[in-house]
């Protein structure tokens, strides 16, 4: 087994030497990845810089000469993705290893991003600490703060990074023993106004012999699950909760982009898709709301937390968007419609009932969809048992008409 180390040579070499010196310590192989432009490495690479480069669309010498931190980092980066999935592919990556300040942070983590699901990630990084959406992205990616700057071994640094290295032997040395079993996978998306549907929606399937993986709707779940249906790990969607695009129209904190309901439906894979919690929009605390949205009607969910209640008007928009989404799609695809309630706080007696907005939302997926969306519109509010029991249901034929569901 071997870990990868990430890491720029010409200015880390003393604290990477370390980290690599820990691990093999350990009896664990490690192979160093030279991600250094502007000097000669000071310890010998297993990988160097010249060959990251290249694979990065350029040559050491090209970068050195532009003397651009942002354009070497970019191409490093891009070449260190490369590499890394080489090294997987070949069998001699078994974890990733990054040290470094926000350059390296970068290459690194855009390296370990490229990898699957599963494979260990960990960087130490002085940055860590801050807004890490960037470096993670929707990978099972940990990152480390090293407290102090890496630079030098003090102390601090040797018991920083030394964490970081044993951590890493522990992940790849050590069989979890997770059971696999090779069962069809549905992605179901859930928010916690949603969670009694989505409950009894994964009790349903898994009791007819799916693999169920849920994901939460704020944003970056949204764009992980995008993410594993277009590399194929999933077979069918239930898209209960499409609540990142109130987020992604109005302005919201939990977008999940505009390629958001994309890849189930240029998988071709059964979908059925909801319209939970498309009477939110999420902010912040309560004073970081922009003052446009001033004289809205809001909903305190905790003091981190802050909902708006979507209008008529931007529910009918976001209809219309999620309707034309539908008609790209591939596959079989059903449009769910809970006629009394999108949310649990959008029923009778709770803050954001509003007949007016969800009808609007409704009349405006009702005339988007093309004729080959299925239609099921329901009585009920989106929590129902019967609701819950009738998409799932959908799917689970859906699935076995299209010969990926499970064994009988």
């Amino acid at each position: 087994m071997a870990v990868v180390i990430v890491g720029t040579l010409d200015t880390k070499a003393e604290e990477i030497g370390f980290a690599r010196d820990v691990i093999e310590t350990q009896g664990v192989d490690v192979h160093l990845v030279d991600t250094g432009v502007m000097d000669d490495p000071e310890i010998d690479p297993d990988t160097p810089a010249s060959d990251v480069a290249e694979a990065g669309g350029t040559t050491l010498e090209a970068l050195r000469e532009a003397g651009d931190r942002g354009e070497a980092i970019e191409a490093m980066g891009q070449g260190a993705a490369e590499i890394a999935t080489h090294l997987h592919e070949e069998g001699v990556l078994d974890g990733i290893l990054g040290l470094g300040g926000s350059g390296n942070t970068s290459v690194a983590t855009e390296a370990m991003r490229a990898l699957p699901v599963g494979v260990p990630k960990l960087m130490v990084s002085t940055v860590a600490s801050g807004d890490t959406e960037p470096y993670i992205g929707t990978r099972d990616l940990a990152m480390m703060y090293s407290v102090a700057d890496i630079e030098g071994l003090n102390q601090l640094s040797r018991a920083v990074i030394a964490n970081g290295a044993l951590a890493m032997v522990g992940m790849v040395a050590n069989d979890p023993d997770v059971e696999v079993e090779d069962r069809p996978t549905i992605a179901i998306t859930m928010f916690g106004v949603t969670t009694p549907c989505v409950q009894t929606a994964r009790e349903y399937l898994e009791e007819r012999g799916y693999e169920i993986i849920v994901f939460h709707a704020t944003g970056t779940g949204g764009r992980a699950m995008e993410s594993l249906i277009e590399e194929g790990i999933v077979d069918g969607v239930l898209d209960v909760t499409t609540t990142e695009w109130a987020d992604e129209h109005v302005g919201g904190v939990l977008s999940a982009g505009p390629d958001r309901l994309d890849a189930a439906a240029e998988a071709g894979i059964p979908q059925v898709v909801s319209t939970g919690a498309l009477d939110m929009v999420n902010f912040g605390p309560r004073d970081t709301v922009p003052e446009e949205f001033e004289g809205r009607q809001f909903h305190i969910h905790n003091p981190q937390v802050t909902l708006m209640r979507t209008t008529p008007e931007e529910t009918a928009e976001i209809g219309a968007i999620i309707a034309d989404k539908l008609n790209g799609a591939t596959g079989p695809t059903a449009l769910a419609l809970p006629l009394h309630g999108v949310s649990m706080i959008d029923v009778e007696g709770e803050d954001f009932y509003d007949p007016e907005a969800d009808r609007a939302l409704f009349d405006a997926l009702r005339e988007g969809i093309d004729d080959d969306i299925d239609l099921l519109e329901l009585e009920t509010d989106i929590n129902d048992e019967e609701f819950a029991e009738t998409i799932a249901g959908k799917l689970d034929a859906y699935m076995r008409e299209a010969g990926v569901g499970p064994e009988d």
